[in-house]
């Protein structure tokens, strides 16, 4: 197994729904996608200032039948087409239900793992941002620095666990800017 810490590229994970673009509960319709007008700006910073960008996800609407993975695949390529292909290194997604138990769900720090297995990343350097506690706690359990964003759910989560508390997408960017120096 690859030792992340020795990796050495910094990476920062973004949750989708609620942080990158509008919450739509069970979005499985590319017309419902409306990524955050300073998105893609703010992941421009990020890159340039040499952090690769991951997408982790929670998409449990497969799991219950709400939609398919191609559903969500052409969901997930109206979002990139919005944001910018470019810009995201990679998407990682759970389609289970919370009751199915996976190994990958979010606060599972599966996802994060594989990433950071996948793409040679230290996560000892590393960033999630997210809308929700199980986004915090998902950071928590993989050892990285967690910025909650009062986007979404932001609004209502509590943030006494997250590391940074951003009120959008573009705070959180220069949080991370200002730390990571």
């Amino acid at each position: 197994m690859t030792n992340t810490r020795e990796a050495g590229t910094p990476a920062v994970f973004f949750d989708r729904d609620g942080t990158l673009m509008e919450d739509v509960d069970y979005c499985g319709d590319p017309l419902d996608v409306h990524v955050f007008p300073a998105a893609a700006d703010a992941l421009r910073q990020l890159k340039s200032a040499g952090f690769r960008l991951f997408v982790i996800t929670n998409q449990s609407g497969i799991g219950r039948g709400y939609f398919t993975e191609a559903e969500y695949r052409a969901v997930h390529e109206e979002f990139l087409r919005q944001l910018g292909a470019s810009l995201i290194d990679a998407a990682y997604y759970c389609p289970h239900t919370p009751d199915q138990n996976c190994a990958c769900r979010k606060p599972s720090p599966q996802m994060l793992l594989n990433a950071a297995r996948e793409h040679r990343l230290d996560l000892s350097r590393s960033y999630f941002v997210g809308d929700k506690a199980t986004d915090v706690e998902c950071a928590r359990n993989a050892g990285l620095r967690s910025v909650l964003v009062r986007t979404g759910y932001g609004n209502a989560a509590d943030s006494a666990a997250a590391d940074l508390v951003a009120g959008d997408l573009e705070a959180a960017a220069e949080a991370i800017l200002r730390n990571a120096k």
